[in-house]
This record gives structure tokens, sequence and C-alpha cells, in this order.
């Protein structure tokens, strides 16, 4: 399973906007894993003043530290981004993230309702 980067935060966080469904299947995955994709995002987003580092001086190694497996991004990753030219417009990151799993064979965690609204049985609602 792959963590989009709400899912993530709201993780390890251990905020309430991560629903009990997700948490289950969070807790039942053989392996959970957070993207190089994420750690860009929240650097970039930090760096603009959007949002602090989650960790704070432990970021973010506190992904790795609290269980979470690393995926990093690679050039197959890249080329499956193809397969969702109607996203073209969308978030960059969020598409990034849909491809590594997509490439990975591996369910998305997400709240993202348009990633949600393809109707991808391997894309899970991360608030439910």
């Amino acid at each position: 399973m792959l963590l989009d980067t709400n899912a993530l935060i709201w993780l390890v966080h251990d905020s309430s906007r991560l629903g009990p469904t997700g948490r289950d299947l969070i807790n039942r995955a053989r392996r959970v894993h957070y993207s190089s994709i994420s750690v860009s995002e929240i650097t970039i987003k930090h760096m603009l003043g959007r949002m602090g580092l989650p960790g704070g001086a432990a970021f973010p190694v506190i992904f790795a530290s609290s269980g979470l497996a690393e995926l990093p991004f690679r050039t197959e990753h890249a080329h499956t981004l193809l397969e969702f030219d109607s996203l073209v417009r969308h978030d960059p990151f969020d598409r990034l993230l849909l491809a590594q799993a997509r490439c990975e064979g591996m369910p998305l965690m997400t709240s993202d309702t348009t990633l949600l609204s393809l109707g991808e049985d391997w894309i899970i609602d991360a608030r439910v």
C-alpha cells in the first residue's frame, strides 16, 4: 500500500482525519509505503510557509522510524503517467503518486476526490 501525502501526515500525527477503515487497512497491510514524492511535496510546502515538517527535526526520518518503507520515484513510474492523460491539469504530486501505485501494483490511500472519482478499486479513500 502507498500512502498519499495527506494520509501519510495524518498517520504520523495520529489525526482523526484518517478514517477507521483506513487505519484498519494500514494496520492489516503487509507493508505500507511512503513516497519520495511526498517528502518533496512536504519540503516544498514547508519552504513556502504552508506547513510545518512532520516530526520537526526528525523529518523525514520519522516516516521510516514509524515502520513505513520508502518508495523512490523511478523512470518507469514517470512513464506510467501516460496512462492518466485525463489528469494532465491535476495536482502533479497526486499524479506522480498515482502513477507510482499503478506501476507497482499497490493500493493508493488518498483523500483526493479527483483520484477517488476515477472509480478504480485500488484507490482507497483515507477518510473513511
